[in-house]
């Protein structure tokens, strides 16, 4: 049965390695806001540019206490050769066992071309200080993910100081 998390729900929590080994969880990021995206594979276009998307507004992010953490079902090798090749400054997890994934409802059906299969549904996740989720993106604007993000947050009231 596929989870189904709303905004106002508890993120879940998760624990995985990242591309050098380390161990990452949801609670590392208590006291900071999150946005964790999910995207289904390293040196694709639409996976590249949204990398890129929050690389070249990192700063932005950080700036107001954000954190941004990438997942796919890549390995840690991949996911090596993603940030060397792109010049990501933010972990991307491993998610190879689609724990991380089935946890927040990313793991799933998809309908490419008429063809049914499983795979990774691009969602990214707004998680704020106190672990709550405050938007949810189900296929976000990969080239303009920073900015679709900024103007639902603004929406919302939440202060980008």
């Amino acid at each position: 049965m596929a989870i189904t998390l709303n905004e106002g729900d508890k993120a879940p929590a998760f624990t995985a390695k990242d591309q050098n080994g380390n161990t990452i969880s949801l609670a590392d990021y208590k006291g900071k806001n999150l946005i964790l995206y999910f995207y289904p594979k390293d040196n694709t276009p639409g996976c590249t540019k949204e990398a890129c998307n929050l690389r070249d507004n990192y700063k932005y992010w950080l700036d107001r206490n954000y954190a941004v953490v990438g997942v796919s079902p890549d390995d840690e090798a991949s996911h090596q050769k993603f940030i060397e090749k792109y010049d990501l400054p933010f972990p991307l997890l491993a998610d190879t066992d689609k724990s991380v994934m089935e946890a927040y409802g990313t793991w799933g059906e998809k309908n490419m071309y008429g063809n049914i299969k499983m795979g990774v549904l691009r969602t990214t996740f707004v998680i704020d200080e106190k672990g709550e989720i405050v938007k949810i993106f189900k296929r976000p604007k990969t080239d303009a993910h920073t900015t679709q993000i900024t103007l639902a947050l603004e929406k919302l009231g939440k202060k980008l100081y």
